[in-house]
C-alpha cells in the first residue's frame, strides 16, 4: 500500500541540498534542485564538483561593451567573436636584439 510515498521527503531534501550547493556556487537553484531530485543523490556530488561561477574573471566586449565571462567565445549581446588574447601586453623581441 505505501507505494513509495515515503520517498517524497527524501527526494525533496536531496533536491534541496543539491539546489543550495548549486546556488552557493553561482548557478541556478531550480536547475540543481531538479538534478538532485531526479538523480537521487548523485546531483549532490555533481553540484559539489561543479565549477564556481562567481570567481570567474569578466571583461567587456570591445564592440558593445557588454560584460561577459572570459570563458565566453561569442558576445551574447552583439554576436561578436571574442578573442581574449592579450597581445598588447607582450613585447616581441627581434632576433637581432637577442645575443
Amino acid at each position: 500500500m505505501g507505494g513509495g510515498i515515503e520517498l517524497i521527503p527524501i527526494v525533496f531534501f536531496l533536491g534541496l541540498s543539491a539546489g543550495i550547493i548549486g546556488k552557493i556556487k553561482g548557478s541556478s537553484f531550480l536547475l540543481w534542485f531538479l538534478i538532485g531530485a531526479v538523480t537521487l543523490g548523485l546531483g549532490i556530488f555533481a553540484a559539489l564538483l561543479y565549477r564556481v561561477e562567481r570567481n570567474e574573471p569578466v571583461a567587456a566586449c570591445p564592440i558593445c561593451g557588454n560584460t561577459v565571462a572570459m570563458s565566453t567565445q561569442v558576445c551574447t549581446r552583439c554576436g561578436e567573436d571574442l578573442d581574449w588574447s592579450f597581445e598588447e601586453d607582450e613585447e616581441e623581441i627581434e632576433p637581432s636584439e637577442v645575443r
